[in-house]
């Protein structure tokens, strides 16, 4: 019998809520963002570009503790592509990261865009979240159709 691996964060940690990021956000995120741009995981993102992104961009916390970020970028009625999804070492594992990208998917589904990719090398994450596609290379577009027809 394998025993499951205990997460790292302690159990008194506060519910973990998965919603619509907002402009008071954006301090937060910008120290988020910056400590995996640091390890090289996300691009770098500007202060202007994190506002652009926010009102389509969602935030997973713990308490008052950001856990998880990811907006969608949307580039026309056809195309969307999610942007800098992280989510925190400790609370990996939890289905965060999922929540995250189905909140983008069904944003994208609400705006009836056709199709979202995600530029990854964490391939399998995105093939679990219902995402197919590769090119060569170690960098992959993953799409994910969102209607039956154009």
């Amino acid at each position: 019998m394998t025993k499951k691996k205990a997460h790292s964060h302690p159990e008194k940690t506060a519910p973990i809520v998965i919603r619509e990021a907002i402009r008071s956000d954006i301090p937060q995120l910008e120290l988020f963002v910056a400590q995996f741009v640091q390890a090289h995981r996300l691009l770098p993102r500007t202060t202007a570009e994190l506002y652009e992104l926010v009102p389509f961009g969602f935030v997973a916390v713990s308490g008052d503790q950001l856990v998880g970020f990811a907006a969608l970028e949307i580039y026309s009625a056809k195309l969307a592509e999610i942007r800098s999804l992280a989510v925190h070492e400790d609370f990996q594992g939890l289905g965060i990261g999922r929540g995250l990208v189905e909140k983008c998917v069904n944003l994208a589904r609400a705006k009836n865009i056709l199709e979202v990719m995600a530029i990854t090398s964490a391939d399998g994450f995105f093939r679990a979240c219902g995402f197919d596609f590769t090119l060569p290379g170690e960098k992959k577009a993953l799409f994910m159709q969102t209607r039956d027809e154009y």
